[in-house]
């Protein structure tokens, strides 16, 4: 059986050596790095579906290794290990194109479920991406599944892979108040295990980008519920 390939990058020998069994035992194919440069080395020579990285590294740390991969591959899913505690430190990360991330420590069945959401989710945006896909619209704001473009009024706007993903969910669900908890399972999956915060800071990264200066505000705030997107009071 195998689920998938994953590399590992973690410079901590006996936690890299744990997750290689465990993902082992799960039926995933399994490639180690424990450095930056080498981890570079090791994806250019082979086709992963998710990378398993750690931030801290010598060499050429996580966050580098990862903007080097987006430079040229927004596809595979990337997901960060970091010791980090802030959700705007964890944020920063995501924002430079990591799917999700895990705090150390970790427990080994949420790191699991955190990696069959990330790759069931990227296997989503691999058929959106086939040809064809709808154009969604809510106002001067208008989203095509298929080729990922976001406009509004007249402004090409550039989303990362999860921004795009609540997008097209508020867009599909306009006029709908939806909870921290249902945008949650919709984005993230629903088996993540992380905190609800996280939709808010997503939620403001999204409006910064699309609630353009001189143009009414889209998304809008339901104190005590969640969000909505509609494009009229």
């Amino acid at each position: 059986m195998n689920n998938g390939k994953i590399l590992i990058v973690e410079d901590e020998a006996k936690i890299s050596r744990l997750l290689e069994i465990e993902l082992g035992s799960e039926g995933y194919e399994v490639a180690k790095a424990d450095n930056g440069l080498d981890a570079l080395s090791v994806y250019r020579s082979g086709s992963f579906d998710l990378i398993l990285l750690d931030v801290m590294l010598p060499g050429m740390s996580g966050i580098e290794l990862l903007r080097r991969i987006r430079s040229q591959d927004t596809h595979t899913a990337v997901l960060l290990l970091t010791a980090k505690s802030s959700v705007e430190d964890k944020v920063s990360g995501l924002d430079l194109g990591a799917n999700d991330y895990i705090t150390k420590p970790f427990q080994i069945e949420e790191l699991l479920a955190r990696i069959r959401a990330a790759l069931r989710l990227q296997g989503t945006r691999q058929n959106d991406n086939e040809p064809g896909g709808e154009w969604l619209s809510a106002g001067d704001l208008k989203l095509h599944e298929g080729t990922r473009e976001v406009v509004r009024a007249g402004t090409k706007i550039e989303l990362t892979p999860r921004e795009f993903d609540l997008l097209v969910y508020l867009l599909k669900n306009q006029r709908q108040v939806l909870n921290r908890e249902q945008i949650l399972a919709a984005v993230w999956g629903y088996d993540y295990y992380g905190d609800t915060n996280v939709v808010d800071v997503y939620i403001r990264y999204v409006r910064k980008k699309i609630d353009l200066d001189g143009l009414p505000d889209l998304i809008h705030t339901v104190r005590g519920v969640g969000y909505v997107l509609k494009d009229s009071p």
